[in-house]
């Protein structure tokens, strides 16, 4: 039997060992995302040897564009424009100015500690490690006490910025000698890319709402159908994109938008009990915590085997001051505690979107690729441990703060917003405890 079907065996094994015991995981240290990319290293190069990038690597690129794929879109389904106003305008400020900040301060800090990579380069890294990942410390979000107002924020945060990081990206890359988008010139990759690439998922995700939203009002589709056909709206806008050399990631982004505008009838609320998205949603949490199984396997244990102190005091900067001066930055004059900034600002995982544009770094044959991977595995990897390990305890700690803040102060800022239920597929598969 070749190692490749050892190590399905192996991964469906940790997968059904988890599930078993993943409500009692879900208020302790121990997160998913902990126990896959662990489970990962064992099986690579570093452990039983039965997973590679050399050997595997097309197949599991593939694998891990199928699931940033459907994050994307299910992320982008689920966040309204309003969304990005509310809470005196929390989600506006962190993607609007925090966003841009991170990248900028990323690539200003690689300057002294990556020495070798080009301008460009150190600009990659930083676009790379700015989007964030709430599933990779669900209870910073799903915890109760932490109020509504924080919590939506950080959840459209992190569902929106995974996509907005995408043209800063492919405009980085385009700028890089040899890339397949310097190939195409700046111009061909900014008509491509970005404006072409943003049609086809407006137009694809836009026409598959409103059919679906026809058939569903003349009662032509099942429940099962309907959510089999979100999958293949997502697989559509991305491939269409592929195909026309632009970017699958933009257009199904894009298209997660269209199709959850064009569902609602510009608007009108989802019938009661609507679960349409529900397939894609778990089949991303799924996809997700398996892509940091691979994660571990192929590139986070080989980059163990290589620590520098330069390369461990990035990844440092990058999960503290990269994430939490930008954050003070943008939520300036909101009213918000000091508190609740620091806990905004630490709550900052790195997760999917860094590891598959990580590898697409390795796919388009950026000269610095090496040393890229390693700072982008080895900022991951401890994200993985630092922000999974502590969210439980600081969503505690923070919340009884607050509960004891508010009860003195009726008009804390924190206080502001209406109840908040997160989405099932930011916050992991489970919920906590006695959901």
């Amino acid at each position: 039997m070749s190692d490749i079907v050892w190590a399905g065996v192996a991964t469906a094994g940790v997968t059904a060992a988890y599930a078993l015991v993943s409500r009692r995981l879900a208020s302790t240290p121990v997160s998913g995302a902990i126990v896959f990319a662990g489970a990962g290293v064992l099986l690579g190069p570093a452990g039983l040897d039965l997973m590679s990038l050399d050997a595997d690597g097309e197949l599991l690129l593939t694998f891990l564009e199928t699931a940033l794929t459907l994050v994307l879109f299910t992320d982008a389904m689920s966040v309204r424009p309003t969304d990005l106003r509310t809470g005196a305008g929390l989600p506006g400020r962190l993607l609007g100015a925090g966003l841009p900040l991170s990248i900028a301060l990323g690539w200003l800090l690689a300057w002294p500690l990556l020495p070798g990579l080009t301008g460009w380069e150190l600009a990659l890294v930083g676009a790379v490690l700015a989007p964030t990942d709430a599933a990779l410390g669900s209870s910073a979000i799903a915890n109760p006490r932490v109020p509504a107002l924080v919590r939506q924020g950080l959840n459209v945060e992190s569902g929106l910025n995974d996509g907005m990081v995408l043209p800063f990206f492919v405009l980085f890359l385009a700028a890089i000698p040899g890339t397949g988008y310097a190939e195409q010139g700046e111009t061909g990759t900014f008509w491509r890319a970005l404006l072409l690439s943003t049609a086809l998922g407006l137009i694809v995700g836009a026409g598959g709402g409103r059919l679906l939203r026809s058939s569903r009002g003349r009662g032509w589709v099942t429940r099962e159908w309907r959510q089999i056909h979100v999958l293949a709206v997502a697989a559509a806008s991305y491939g269409l994109a592929v195909a026309t050399d632009g970017s699958g990631f933009i257009a199904a982004w894009v298209a997660g938008f269209a199709f959850a505008s064009a569902l609602r009838g510009g608007g009108e609320p989802p019938p009661e009990g609507d679960r349409t998205a529900d397939l894609a949603e778990h089949l991303g949490s799924l996809l997700a915590l398996l892509g940091l199984l691979v994660f571990g396997a192929v590139v986070l244990g080989p980059a163990l085997q290589h620590l520098s102190w330069r390369i461990t005091a990035y990844a440092v900067l990058s999960l503290t001051v990269v994430r939490m001066v930008p954050v003070a930055v943008s939520l300036a004059r909101s009213g918000l505690k000091p508190r609740t900034v620091a806990y905004i600002g630490w709550f900052g995982p790195r997760g999917l979107a860094s590891i598959v544009l990580g590898l697409l770094i390795v796919e388009q044959r950026v000269p610095g690729v090496e040393l890229i991977g390693r700072v982008v595995a080895i900022t991951v990897g401890l994200s993985i441990v630092v922000h999974g390990a502590s969210a439980a305890a600081f969503s505690d700690r923070y919340g009884r703060w607050y509960e004891r803040t508010a009860a003195r102060d009726p008009n804390l800022s924190e206080s502001r917003g209406t109840a908040f239920v997160g989405r099932r597929r930011r916050i992991g598969l489970t919920g906590p405890p006695g959901e």
